[in-house]
């Protein structure tokens, strides 16, 4: 753990290169994340995520993956099933509390299953962002609800299925990117909310799930907290608002680095997001020159970021249930077929 680097990274295609064979064996990133270019048949995804564990040389390699449900779902039929988004299991509580709660532990549960067949151990989920009208739709059928309790509620049931199933959750995108008037892939969203209006209501999904053991953050300008710098590089969110005021003090992770919400060289970028409080950049697109200024700005996991990157790690721990999966599958596709 010692030398692996402080960055997630990504590799370009079905295989890894022998560029990038050489460059992750060097630079020891701490974990891996896969997206839909990395995925073509099972028996190809189970290699190269063998290929990734052997080269993080550790069991518990994280390998991550956006695996929500809805549109933002990396593995699709048939190497996993199609699953309805986080609003469905919303409107199944808003008709029956105990249903929606229990279809949302499944629907963790289940996805869980489904990476681990893969070897894949580690899912961006659960989004615990609340939208609010007007909105960007980048959060929209993502989210569980407009009421934070329900998202805080729900989000937990997820966020406790994944974990019975040996996968570490990953909370997104702190401290909240409901508001966002913007896609952060495309452009820098800014909330212009006052922080006590983000305190009653963005905050506290994440609050109430500041115990898990990893976080993504939000590329978003929140203005009344740090009017110059979006909250994945700025010290006074991460620090007065993510880890006093929320209280979370497991994994951070930023989101991916290479989006456009943020602007400048990688290099610094990275430095800026690390020295703010992240304790692990993300990149996501696969471009090596770009991961090489990323790496260069990572130094290897050490004091509080390597005791975090631990605990996160022991959350991997796959495991069985009794009854077997096909009957918990079974389950949750009669409580979401009540929706029609």
């Amino acid at each position: 753990m010692s030398s692996s680097k402080s960055f997630i990274a990504a590799p370009s295609g079905h295989a890894l290169t022998a560029e990038e064979r050489a460059f992750f064996a060097d630079e020891r990133p701490w974990g891996y994340i896969l997206f839909a270019r990395n995925i073509s048949s099972g028996s190809q995804v189970r290699d190269l995520v063998a290929e990734l564990r052997d080269l993080g040389g550790r069991a518990t390699t994280p390998i991550f993956v956006d695996q929500e449900g809805g549109r933002v779902q990396r593995l699709r039929p048939p190497l996993a099933p199609d699953y309805p988004p986080a609003e469905s299991i919303g409107r199944l509580h808003a008709v029956d509390p105990a249903a929606g709660e229990r279809a949302a532990w499944l629907h963790g549960r289940l996805l869980a299953e489904d990476l681990t067949r893969y070897g894949i151990n580690a899912d961006c989920v659960p989004c615990l962002d609340v939208p609010v009208e007007g909105a960007d739709s980048v959060i929209g059928s993502r989210a569980y609800g407009t009421d934070p309790e329900v998202v805080a509620t729900l989000g937990r049931a997820v966020a406790d299925g994944l974990a019975a199933g040996g996968l570490l959750p990953v909370m997104k995108h702190m401290p909240g990117h409901g508001r966002g008037n913007a896609d952060s892939h495309l452009a820098l969203p800014v909330v212009r909310a006052s922080r006590n209006e983000l305190a009653r209501t963005d905050f506290v999904p994440f609050k109430a799930l500041a115990g898990l053991p990893a976080a993504m953050t939000a590329h978003i300008l929140y203005s009344d907290i740090d009017p110059t710098r979006p909250a994945t590089l700025s010290p006074i969110v991460i620090g007065d608002v993510i880890r006093s005021e929320i209280g979370f003090d497991g994994l951070l992770m930023s989101d991916d680095m290479s989006m456009k919400a943020l602007s400048g060289d990688l290099f610094d970028l990275s430095r800026r997001a690390l020295t703010a409080g992240c304790d692990v950049v993300l990149h996501c697109n696969g471009d090596m020159e770009e991961m090489r200024h990323v790496a260069r700005a990572c130094q290897p996991l050490a004091g509080d970021a390597e005791r975090r990157a631990r605990a996160a790690e022991g959350a991997i721990s796959p495991q069985s249930l009794p009854g077997g999966d096909e009957e918990l599958r079974r389950e949750y596709h009669e409580l979401m077929s009540r929706l029609g």
